[in-house]
């Protein structure tokens, strides 16, 4: 099992791609092809085909949230799929929440698509409970909050009420080294959504987790609880990126084996016979 970040707010030193902050990365489980999340722009797009990765290739397109940094690369996505000479339509997964209506001082920073768009591009499967894409790799769907310290937050406006994120799911890829969770930006609680990955995969050990960790802008508490969380899973290592901020990075290196993350990075794991 092959995963890529294609976007993240780094790019590694000697790699020359492009960054913002957005998340996209690929994943290929055999002749399986997924892309999890799209970026803010066509960033994602350029670095895979500088990758030699064709984006048009996927089987399916899986997004973490609404949020504009990871569902707003979905116009130049589009374009590619129309225009790549490839006739393959992949299948959109995510969850039921994902079309809703999300302001942040006073923008819409939300999808850019309806469903009904999104579906003549491919089939769009929305679910609430985990969805096996594979064998070793499942859409985790709505994600239990289990941790009173993280997943309080809003994150603007729907509605007219605060938005507490329903969407935020990830992805738990069973390998042969343990489960890799793959997160988007974990605004259900980083803690809480390895704690469902491993209940849903049935696989105990992990690997790594890979993604958004959302604690750039978290209270001490918070950072310090999670690190308590992280020194008692055992993790093998870690990947925190995107929107998990520096002093939050730091600090989980005193907890964690924290390996440095960004576009340019590119991870194997043994697959399961």
């Amino acid at each position: 099992m092959d995963i890529t970040p294609l976007c993240d707010n780094t790019v590694l030193t000697d790699h020359y791609y492009l960054g913002e902050p957005g998340l996209s990365i690929h994943i290929r489980d055999r002749d399986t092809e997924v892309l999890f999340d799209l970026g803010y722009s066509d960033v994602f797009l350029r670095n895979a085909l500088a990758m030699g990765i064709a984006p048009c290739d996927a089987d399916y397109v899986v997004f973490s949230h609404c949020h504009l940094d990871h569902t707003w690369g979905l116009g130049p996505l589009l374009r590619h799929l129309v225009t790549a000479g490839n006739k393959k339509r992949p299948e959109f997964l995510a969850h039921p929440a994902l079309f809703r209506s999300v302001q942040f001082d006073g923008d819409e920073i939300g999808m850019v698509a309806s469903e009904e768009t999104l579906a003549r591009y491919g089939r769009v499967r929305l679910s609430r409970t985990p969805h096996r894409i594979t064998d070793e790799i499942v859409f985790l769907g709505e994600i239990p909050r289990r941790f009173a310290f993280e997943g309080r937050d809003a994150i603007g406006t729907s509605e007219g009420a605060p938005d507490l994120v329903p969407d935020d799911t990830a992805l738990a890829c069973r390998t042969d080294e343990g489960l890799v969770v793959v997160t988007g930006c974990a605004h259900t609680g980083i803690c809480s959504t390895v704690e469902y990955a491993r209940e849903v995969s049935g696989e105990k050990k992990v690997a790594d987790v890979i993604g958004g960790f959302h604690l750039l802008d978290a209270s001490s508490e918070q950072i310090e609880a999670t690190c308590r969380y992280f020194r008692d899973l055992g993790a093998e290592r870690i990947h925190p990126c995107h929107c998990t901020g520096l002093p939050a990075t730091v600090a989980l290196a005193g907890a964690a084996n924290v390996c440095e993350t960004g576009v340019g990075l590119r991870l194997s794991f043994e697959q399961r016979s």
